[in-house]
């Protein structure tokens, strides 16, 4: 019964496209709104449904906050248990449909137009099988949504069966840059201070697919990946080339950079023997802005980084060696070439003058500053303003404010500068260290051996969700040297980019992902698999959160 009523309010957000970005996604919202504001409980407890405003949003999203207070045992005077329901409101965009993008939300229709395309074996099968549903955010993730709906509902009549409070929170702008989750959790953190509630875990229904061809295990996560977005600001010294010994290629050295880090898996984090993926470039570019001969004398690279344990400042310093390796690398490289070149040109042969400088952000704006002194934060904030009125991105406004501080610094000589850009997810390793992430992986535990006695799934519990998710933002570091390390070498921090650091951590809770299954999100062929998704998953859901609640 639960899973057809799924199923079906999953074919209706299906219908909406809410396209990150759009005036769709506050259309979604207001569905959601509308299905709780219909619901026999809301209409006696309306104070219990909210809209929380995306701050200085251009096409006017909110969040819809909603939940339901069990009447098992309680005592208002008491704090109360509080369980929070996240999902994302929003997918990916339509473009990738060609022709198609009109019926990508429509999944039956959409369906049937894909049988004229070339597919994989795999997913030429599924397209013919009724056990899979097509179209655009079914999988990713109107029907982790779907479920948390319906639970809400279902937890709504049994309010003597549990006490404590069921919150759900459904957010826009996960697939672009989390402002959804991000202005919803100074509320939590509002209403938790003024409600008395505590929270005990953040269950996420965000999608859940297989790890490797062949794969039959279905997943739990405990836990989330985080994420580090590291960049080089990378300084050479031009030259013509006609004398191309005179310089210092800076396409050289971020060539060298990029062969040391990229997919280099000694920058994997490992953690209870879970692996996160190796660093990967997402950005190489000079910033000559013509064409001359002259050589490039700068330019930026920045890769993704995931984490499992590690911390900013050891990510940092990880990456500051790797730059050191590459320069002196670079120098040696050159100087052997320049002994060639001058045996063959049969001129004096002389040590190339370079010398290995790398430096973090935090290291160039304090030398800058005892030189030049207040002025420098002054020409930051003027230069963030412009680029921010410009529309520039926070890649972008962070590079300028390196290329800024750097243009006033005494020692123009080549160097390599490290720093952090946004975003910034933090990572969440669930290992049993406090009483509320003992109570979790009990609950899962017990839940995954009720689910294997009714169904025929093999289960498996993950420590680390694979995706990047709003779910990095139930839990931050309480320590401050490690968000200094952070915040300090983020040239946009305050700028045009922050988090609710106290916020999150007011709230701090262990995190778990329970979400359907199905294939290719963020593709043509994204599909949910029925079976599964509307059995087992909405079981092991209602039981997690029976239990956290019990």
């Amino acid at each position: 019964m639960i899973g057809t009523k799924i199923r079906e309010l999953t074919l209706n957000l299906t219908k909406t496209c809410s396209v990150v970005g759009t005036t769709g996604e506050r259309v979604m919202a207001e569905e959601i709104y509308s299905f709780f504001a219909g619901m026999d409980y809301f209409k006696t407890h309306p104070e219990q449904l909210e809209k929380v405003a995306v701050p200085n949003d251009p096409v006017g999203r909110f969040s819809v906050l909603a939940w339901v207070k069990g009447e098992k045992n309680c005592d208002v005077s008491v704090q109360q248990k509080a369980v929070l329901c996240l999902g994302h409101i929003d997918t990916a965009g339509i473009e990738d449909y060609g022709d198609l993008k009109s019926y990508a939300t429509n999944s039956e229709i959409i369906k049937q137009k894909l049988k004229a395309i070339q597919f994989s074996e795999d997913t030429a099968r599924e397209i013919e099988s009724e056990d899979w549903l097509f179209g655009r955010g079914i999988f990713d993730m109107k029907a982790g949504v779907a479920a948390q709906m319906i639970m809400m509902e279902e937890f709504s009549k049994r309010l003597q069966s549990f006490s404590g409070v069921l919150v759900f929170i459904g957010v826009p702008d996960e697939e672009g840059n989390s402002a959804g989750m991000l202005s919803v959790v100074p509320r939590l953190e509002k209403l938790a201070a003024t409600k008395c509630w505590d929270f005990q875990a953040a269950v996420n229904t965000d999608y859940m697919t297989t790890r490797y061809p062949g794969d039959e295990n279905k997943y739990i996560y405990i836990g989330t990946v985080g994420k580090l977005l590291p960049c080089f600001y990378i300084y050479g010294e031009e030259t013509h080339v006609g004398e191309a010994f005179n310089g210092l290629d800076a396409n050289l050295l971020a060539s060298e950079l990029l062969r040391q880090i990229d997919f280099n898996t000694e920058f994997c984090d490992i953690a209870d023997s879970e692996v996160a993926q190796p660093p990967v470039s997402l950005q190489q570019r000079d910033l000559k802005k013509e064409y001359s001969v002259q050589t490039v004398n700068a330019v930026s690279i920045f890769f993704n980084h995931a984490t499992h344990n590690s911390q900013p400042a050891e990510v940092l310093m990880k990456y500051m060696e790797k730059a050191a390796l590459s320069f002196q690398t670079v120098i040696d490289l050159l100087n052997e070439q320049y002994k060639r070149f001058c045996l063959l040109s049969q001129i004096p042969l002389q040590k190339l003058p370079w010398q290995v400088c790398v430096m973090t952000f935090d290291e160039l704006y304090t030398a800058v500053k005892d030189e030049v002194g207040s002025m420098i934060d002054q020409r930051i904030e003027k230069i963030a303003a412009e680029k921010k009125s410009s529309g520039a991105d926070d890649r972008e406004i962070s590079l300028a404010i390196v290329q800024e501080v750097h243009s006033h610094y005494s020692n123009q000589n080549s160097k390599i500068v490290v720093y952090f850009a946004p975003p910034y997810y933090p990572h969440m390793f669930v290992d049993g260290s406090t009483a509320k992430e003992q109570k979790l992986l009990a609950i899962v535990e017990q839940t995954i051996k009720e689910t294997q006695e009714k169904f025929s799934y093999t289960l498996v519990t993950k420590k680390f969700y694979p995706f990047i998710s709003d779910l990095s933002y139930c839990n931050i570091s309480h320590n401050d040297a490690t968000i200094a390390a952070l915040t300090k070498n983020m040239p946009a921090w305050m700028r045009s980019y922050s988090l609710p650091v106290t916020s999150i951590q007011n709230i701090s809770m262990p995190v778990v992902n329970i979400g359907p299954f199905g294939k290719d999100a963020h593709k043509l062929s994204e599909r949910l698999c029925t079976n599964y998704s509307f059995d087992a998953m909405p079981f092991i859901l209602e039981k997690t959160l029976t239990g956290l609640l019990k």
